[in-house]
């Protein structure tokens, strides 16, 4: 597995790493280099399933899935969970057709140039969403919250992911047959963007221009 760092998050016309990875969609492995001469590729790169936003992004990626297939490009699914913790989870939430694949030690985020946050930092900022949270909250708060709220259970699998003293930032790349990237979407870590997706009607219009 390709485990460079670089110095930010990749960028269209940049080469996309290999990377190899433990499946959770299937037995075996996914590697990057399967999908190149063959299909464009849309890779999330997110934090593990506890993540209460991750579980989202999982789950627009698979209602997109469909969509994206017509034009002909793959998605690829990749969360810090180990393998049967999140083929459990699919089990009772399913992502029908939808690529997955567990990295445990985030090679692929750093290989992508996704950027690792002290949890300081982390800490500093208070999450706002009216409609969703009582009241603005802090990182922790916030996933303990949203986590009781969609009757997620937190494993001993979870809490060795979330032990970690730094923060993963996370990412989406579209990748084209030759392996370049095409369009990108990157968290930032602001108040009022961090755990933001990316829109879809410009994703669809990247993929509509790297099926061609």
């Amino acid at each position: 597995m390709s485990t460079n760092n670089v110095d930010g998050p990749l960028q269209p016309g940049d080469r996309a790493p290999n990377v190899v990875l433990d499946a959770i969609s299937h037995e075996g492995k996914i590697a990057l280099d399967d999908f190149r001469g063959r299909s464009p590729l849309l890779i999330g790169l997110f934090r593990g399933l506890h993540c209460p936003f991750c579980r989202r992004h999982v789950a627009t990626m698979a209602q997109l899935n469909p969509a994206l297939r017509e034009k002909g490009v793959e998605c690829l699914a990749v969360v810090n969970t180990p393998v049967e913790r999140a083929r459990l989870y699919f089990r009772y939430h399913p992502v029908p057709d939808l690529l997955a694949a567990s990295d445990l030690a985030r090679a692929s985020h750093r290989a992508f140039g996704l950027q690792e946050v002290g949890m300081e930092t982390v800490m500093a900022i208070r999450i706002q969403l009216p409609g969703e949270l009582p009241e603005p909250m802090d990182v922790m708060a916030m996933n303990a919250f949203l986590n009781k709220k969609e009757g997620y259970e937190i494993t001993e699998a979870d809490q060795q992911m979330m032990a970690s003293d730094k923060a993963q930032l996370v990412g989406q790349f579209l990748i084209d047959r030759e392996g370049i990237v095409r369009w990108s979407f990157t968290e930032v870590l602001e108040t009022d963007y961090t755990f933001k997706a990316p829109n879809p009607k410009e994703l669809m219009s990247a993929a509509s221009q790297v099926a061609v």
